[in-house]
């Protein structure tokens, strides 16, 4: 039986294609001076509003373009091109929830990216998949928004293991929610010591230079 049977370890043979794909990637948009932020985070979170804040604040400062990916539909697309000056083009996934290190690069060439000193991928919505796959971002950083609970770091480790930064939205809803800013830090530097940790309202603005300030920076030394 043994002699007509073989196991593929294919999900590892998967990822390491994909791993490689995305440092081939990365090196590509290094020696471009682009910077590409991978953006992630459950459906519902304030993604697209809070990268309408973002966008508005550096734009002065940067040349901005925007990936959407979604399974269906141009609403985020949309949006970004209505409230923003940034170029943006939607992604559709074709069911899948999750963009890889291909699938990034697709984008990429059609959002053109050489002009650009920072693109934003705005990831499928959801807290599982997408941490899985490198897409050759240079930063990873997820939402999480403060309606999700605190727990969140605890349930989905993965995400918050392999992001930068987490940026905690909707602050401005805090007393009608069960949500502990406290417990929320220590569940997240117990998945990642480094995190940076950026609370804010996208929806009034609060707390956003902060973070605009440093995606700022960072962009600046990647470009360097």
């Amino acid at each position: 039986m043994t002699d007509k049977m073989k196991i593929i370890e294919v999900k590892q043979s998967v990822f390491a294609d994909n791993d490689a794909d995305a440092e081939k990637l990365r090196k590509e948009l290094k020696s471009e001076k682009t910077f590409l932020l991978n953006l992630m985070s459950a459906p519902g979170s304030g993604k697209t509003t809070t990268l309408v804040q973002t966008i508005n604040r550096l734009e002065k400062d940067l040349k901005i373009g925007v990936m959407e990916a979604d399974i269906d539909s141009d609403v985020d697309a949309y949006t970004i091109a209505e409230k923003t000056n940034a170029k943006s083009i939607q992604l559709h996934t074709g069911g899948m929830c999750h963009l890889d290190a291909d699938m990034t690069r697709q984008g990429v060439k059609e959002l053109d990216t050489k002009d650009l000193d920072l693109a934003i991928l705005e990831n499928v919505g959801n807290l599982v998949c997408p941490a899985e796959f490198d897409t050759g971002a240079s930063m990873n950083v997820c939402i999480l928004s403060v309606p999700e609970g605190d727990d969140k770091p605890l349930k989905y480790p993965l995400m918050f293991t392999i992001c930068d930064a987490m940026i905690i939205n909707k602050i401005d809803v805090c007393d009608y929610f069960d949500f502990d800013m406290e417990k929320v830090r220590e569940y997240a530097y117990k998945r990642n010591p480094n995190l940076k940790i950026f609370p804010i309202s996208a929806k009034t603005g609060e707390g956003v230079d902060e973070w605009c300030n440093w995606l700022k920076e960072k962009v600046i030394e990647w470009n360097k």
